[in-house]
């Protein structure tokens, strides 16, 4: 595998030539003069100012930025290299719009059939924005979380634009504190800076295959612990450090996917300097699915990558950071690989299996919910952060109208409670007519016995997967609650999803929180579903095993609706056996009684899910920050509107109802 244009990741140590002096610096910003004077002559550290910006305005942005945004508002960061006997320091620069065409370009294309092609020019111009410089050290191999100096201008002249964390002065119980021991040992460093942690650290365990690596999708309740607690400069690290990966060479047996693939994770290696073997450096080496069983692309990385992006802003405040060309380039890639056109006739995300969170073979290919809730949030979270002017503008069009579509089509088909399933049950087949009450050819016979008495009186759920004569009537757990955090369900399904969870408790949470899916493939089912595969036996793993890394999910969710007891419940069942049964990956069984068989210990994302869980509780209101409101405005919408055509045939006006309510 080969970097594009030679972009490779590294660090290495070097000596600053040059001696220690006082510095005196005046710049002006927006009109404000800034006076720094730095002495460090006594410890023999170079003061260094690295990357000025000037953000302008754009006043088209203000119908989809956040509130409260910094926009027009100078950034600076500052940093020191120690040249005597101190150690080297990180430095982050704030790039924004007076330097964005320094290292790469975003520039529209004509010829798109929906919009703009994306793409980026001038990378032979290394856009790496994180330097240290070492001399004369020795090289800290554990360095701590908090050590490297980021000054932000905002900080100095007052800002209170940003979200002030709050500091809970509960007491915080043996979980919690061994909690965060075992997510700081986690931390990984890439020259000497936290960029990540990684998915498992059992010291027991001598054959770690690709948990030693940081996963995209395993590191958000990392990072939403870390950010939550104030420690923002690992997750920074880690949205730049992927962001760079994304321009990686892709390539399968001669074959490439879409540029804006990001990887399923990474790995800090050491090589040789240049075929030195006395010299070292740290490159990332990702994967994006080239070693993983089954081959598969990681679709929802971009994802969750775009999710965290907005999070980091909305809790630090630093929404510089999303507007930098590089990121904001990042995020038309992925949007550009997920909105391409293809043969589909519905809205949804076309994905083969194992492409998210259930990365082996379980029958979600096709159109599954998990990817559903995924996408509509990336979308969501896009739509606030790019930057709109006339090169964006057709890919603004692009994602309004396929967040209509989309939440029309969840809505509308994926429901099902104890009334829609009647109506399932009393379907007329082989209808052919624009007008089709049973759009998908949908066999009556296909209702599995065992949701006729599961499904409760008051509640429902949406379904795992659609496609043509195919509905899914498993219950995803990941899915339906993502689809309440983005607001991709009605108000009113919200509810009922959380009134069936409650209502079967037993069986979805059970001795630990919570199923994957339920239920779980038994018999001849499973060895033709999944292939006989030895791990996803039933009732674990993927296979209706309990995750208590979802319990972060399900605490949003309760909390966004006004139920934040019922995670409450959740949270003190999981606490009870994790820190004795040493933070497993996954439980086994219908309940969740045993450690699953094949299941890491000292799991992080089990480790993160917890402690963002309970930070959440106790401060109900960051969780706002991390949901997405109802848009009615949005959801009106609908792209028939605009054709003439007498071809095109909405059913909005029928379902308008269940739509809006």
């Amino acid at each position: 595998m080969k970097p594009c244009c030679r972009i490779l990741i590294t660090c290495k140590n070097s000596t600053f030539p040059g001696s220690p002096s006082s510095k005196s610096i005046v710049d002006t910003f927006s009109g404000r003069a800034l006076r720094l004077a730095q002495d460090r002559r006594s410890d023999g550290c170079h003061l260094r100012i690295l990357g000025l910006s000037r953000p302008p305005i754009h006043p088209s942005r203000s119908n989809f930025g956040p509130p409260g945004s910094n926009w027009g508002r100078s950034r600076v960061s500052i940093g020191y290299s120690c040249l005597g006997g101190g150690r080297g320091i990180l430095v982050i620069s704030n790039v924004a719009s007076d330097i964005r065409h320094a290292s790469a370009s975003v520039e529209s294309q004509s010829g798109g059939k929906s919009f703009e092609q994306i793409y980026v020019q001038g990378m032979g111009v290394k856009p790496l924005v994180i330097e240290r410089i070492e001399s004369g050290v020795e090289r800290d191999e554990n360095p701590r979380l908090g050590d490297s100096v980021d000054v932000n201008i905002d900080n100095l002249v007052g800002s209170d634009e940003a979200i002030a964390v709050p500091s809970p002065a509960r007491e915080v119980s043996e979980s919690q504190e061994e909690a965060w021991t075992l997510l700081r040992h986690a931390v990984v460093n890439y020259c000497n800076s936290p960029v990540g942690t990684v998915a498992a650290n059992d010291p027991a365990d001598k054959l770690p295959l690709n948990y030693d690596q940081v996963f995209i999708r395993d590191f958000v309740p990392s990072a939403l612990a870390f950010l939550l607690k104030g420690e923002s400069e690992i997750v920074r690290n880690f949205l730049l450090h992927t962001l760079q990966l994304q321009s990686w060479e892709k390539t399968v047996d001669c074959y490439s996917p879409g540029q804006g693939l990001m990887p399923a994770s990474f790995k800090v290696r050491t090589v040789p300097l240049d075929g030195s073997n006395e010299a070292f450096e740290e490159v990332l080496d990702p994967d994006f699915g080239e070693s993983a069983i089954g081959r598969v692309a990681p679709v929802d990385s971009g994802l969750w990558w775009i999710i965290l992006l907005r999070a980091y802003g909305k809790i630090t405040g630093d929404y510089a950071l999303q507007e930098r060309v590089d990121v904001q380039t990042g995020i038309k890639l992925i949007l550009n690989l997920c909105l391409s056109d293809g043969f589909d006739m519905f809205p949804s995300l076309l994905v083969t299996d194992g492409s998210c969170m259930i990365d082996r073979r379980m029958g979600i290919h096709g159109h599954p919910l998990e990817i559903q809730a995924l996408f509509y949030s990336a979308l969501r979270c896009s739509r606030e952060m790019i930057i709109v002017n006339d090169g964006s503008k057709n890919l603004v069009r692009a994602v309004n109208n396929r967040l209509s579509a989309l939440s029309f089509h969840i809505r509308e088909y994926y429901w099902v409670d104890m009334k829609k399933i009647n109506e399932i049950y009393r379907y007329q087949t082989e209808e052919y007519s624009y007008d089709a009450i049973n759009k998908f050819n949908i066999y009556p016979d296909q209702i599995p016995a065992w949701l006729v008495d599961w499904i409760p009186d008051k509640g429902g759920y949406l379904i795992g997967n659609l496609q043509p004569a195919h509905m899914d009537f498993r219950f995803f757990s990941l899915g339906n609650l993502w689809a309440i955090v983005s607001s991709l369900t009605t108000p009113k399904q919200a509810e009922g999803i959380l009134n069936l969870i409650e209502a079967k408790w037993d069986d979805l949470v059970g001795k630990m929180p919570l199923k994957i899916c339920y239920p779980a493939l038994e018999y001849e089912e499973w060895r033709i579903i999944t292939g006989s595969d030895p791990k996803n036996t039933p009732w674990s793993y993927h296979n209706g095993g309990s995750w208590p890394t979802l319990l972060w999910q399900l605490t949003l969710a309760c909390i966004k609706m006004g139920r934040p007891d019922m995670a409450k419940r959740a949270v003190e069942v999981a606490e009870k056996r994790l820190l004795k049964d040493k933070w497993p990956e996954y439980y086994d069984t219908r309940t969740g009684r045993f450690i699953g068989k094949q299941s890491r210990l000292y799991q992080t994302w089990t480790i993160a899910g917890f402690l963002t869980s309970k930070m959440l509780l106790e401060n109900p209101e960051m969780a706002s920050i991390l949901t997405c409101e109802e848009d009615l405005e949005l959801l009106a919408g609908c792209a028939c509107m605009l054709s003439k055509s007498a071809r095109k045939k909405c059913s909005r006006s029928a379902a308008r109802s269940q739509v809006l309510v």
